[in-house]
């Protein structure tokens, strides 16, 4: 079916007044016009350029470029039976003269005092000022999300916080131009289903993590990761419904390993489990804005936490994989250095352990065990898991006494095993604990099947680290999940 947009049979070309290389080659459209073939100009900027004629079609309004996909002024454009056969760009005169055929006698003597070669210029149609608003002009058929009209006088921030869709900070609002600019940062089709998205089992679209991922504040380049975040999350393995059902204070926690890391400019060092960088604030937001606004998992509904934690409002950030010299995390969960990844643990808000004396591996892994003790619950073993955040200058004690991750974890985990009457239900006056096992029965403070995990993250001064306790592991808890980035 033909539209407004189509190309006539012929030679077309593609041009602007405000370029060098249209100026110069403007007298041979002249002369390809004045000859029997059919020929056309499509002019982005001035109608009367580069003639003031009936072959000169005004295209100010970039529809045709758009649609035809021009990205250098001047394009040619050969045209046969509705269709293009083939297209050049810029001036180059061996290529004219080869792209024209028979035609180039019609210019050859005007062609004759031109250089030999001269680069075209920048399409309008792929000005970046002007390539979101094309694209809602031209394609936004292509959205197929209900469109909310806000009333005039409405404030856009205000309206959505009415709505329900914000997680207690402003949004920002969702146009076609930013969403179809969110969705510029993948190569998935919108319409692609990502996840069901639980409690609701929604399905969510590219789209639809693409218009959470633009009021999380995300940049397109973000998308791929949030994305990967959510399908983790939406695992029977992680038990998304599960996590937002307990009344424990835990949520996602989402690490992120590989190139993408440097690409998008995610932190991994000074304050990296805190604010002040936009990657690492506003992906793990969009993912929990999917949760809230396409599962319907909000506070007071389905999601029952008692206390919560600020990390629900999205707690995200990169490994410092070039600082460890210990194995990272993701290769751990068995992934190569070179893949990007992002792997969701269920936690509750980072907790402090200091160590500013020890200048041994051992002395300060016993420390690290007696802090780790009281995750959770000085009285609960087994049951949960736990990851462990560790600094640079931590690490440093492990790698000036030369201990690799598996000698950590060696020593660390028989620091963490626990006589189970010392901690059974009733002593030293407290009602909490384990229950009844013979005497001298030990127990691992950290669920055995899922161990500790083990991150390496950090500013390069300060002898502080983390724990972030987890959740129930096993049948009816979560365990972490760890999913490739994929463009």
């Amino acid at each position: 079916m033909s539209s407004s947009f189509d190309l006539p049979d012929g030679l077309v070309a593609v041009v602007k007044r405000d370029c060098a290389t249209c100026e110069l080659v403007a007298p041979l459209l002249a002369e390809l016009a004045a000859a029997d073939e059919p020929f056309v100009a499509f002019t982005q900027d001035d109608p009367t350029f580069p003639a003031d004629a009936d072959w000169v079609i005004d295209d100010i309004e970039l529809g045709v470029s758009w649609h035809h996909d021009i990205e250098t002024v001047p394009t040619l454009i050969k045209v046969t039976a509705g269709g293009e056969t083939e297209r050049i760009v810029g001036w180059d005169k061996a290529r004219w003269q080869d792209f024209l055929g028979d035609r180039w006698k019609t210019i050859e003597t005007v062609a004759a005092a031109l250089p030999e070669f001269r680069p075209g210029c920048g399409s309008i149609s792929v000005d970046p000022d002007k390539t979101a608003a094309l694209a809602v002009k031209y394609d936004n058929a292509s959205l197929a999300s209900r469109r909310v009209e806000f009333a005039a006088a409405e404030d856009d921030i205000e309206a959505m916080f009415d709505r329900g869709w914000s997680d207690g900070l402003p949004l920002v609002p969702p146009t076609e131009a930013r969403v179809m600019a969110m969705l510029e940062g993948t190569s998935r089709a919108g319409a692609e289903v990502v996840a069901i998205v639980p409690p609701n089992l929604a399905e969510a679209t590219v789209e639809k993590v693409a218009i959470n991922a633009v009021m999380a504040g995300c940049r397109p380049e973000y998308l791929p990761v949030v994305i990967a975040g959510l399908e983790a999350i939406c695992t029977d393995e992680f038990n998304m419904h599960g996590v937002l059902a307990t009344t424990m204070s835990v949520g996602p926690v989402f690490v992120v390993n590989g190139p993408i890391r440097h690409e998008i400019g995610m932190n991994s060092g000074i304050n990296v489990l805190g604010h002040g960088n936009r990657a690492n604030s506003t992906i793990g937001r969009a993912v929990q804005l999917v949760v809230r606004n396409v599962g319907g998992g909000a506070p007071g509904g389905v999601d029952r936490s008692t206390q919560g934690n600020p990390g629900k409002l999205g707690l995200c950030f990169a490994e410092d994989e070039e600082g460890s010299f210990w194995t990272s995390y993701a290769e751990e969960r068995g992934f190569d250095p070179s893949v990007s990844t992002v792997t969701a643990y269920c936690g509750e808000g980072p907790r402090i352990i200091i160590d500013q004396l020890s200048r041994t591996p051992e002395s300060l892994t016993r420390l690290l065990a007696k802090a780790m003790l009281a995750t959770n619950s000085p009285r609960m073993a087994i049951g949960m898991d736990a990851m462990f955040v560790i600094s640079p200058e931590h690490m440093a004690r492990y790698r000036d006494a030369d201990w690799d991750k598996a000698r950590f974890r060696e020593v660390l985990d028989e620091e963490l095993m626990i006589d189970a009457d010392s901690i059974q239900r009733g002593r030293e006056g407290m009602a909490e604990g384990f229950p009844e096992l013979p005497e001298g029965t030990r127990v691992p403070k950290f669920n055995p099947k899922t161990g500790l995990q083990i991150v390496h993250a950090g500013g390069p001064a300060g002898l502080f680290s983390s724990v972030i306790g987890g959740w129930l592991t096993g049948e009816g808890g979560s365990v972490p999940v760890t999913k490739e980035v994929r463009p």
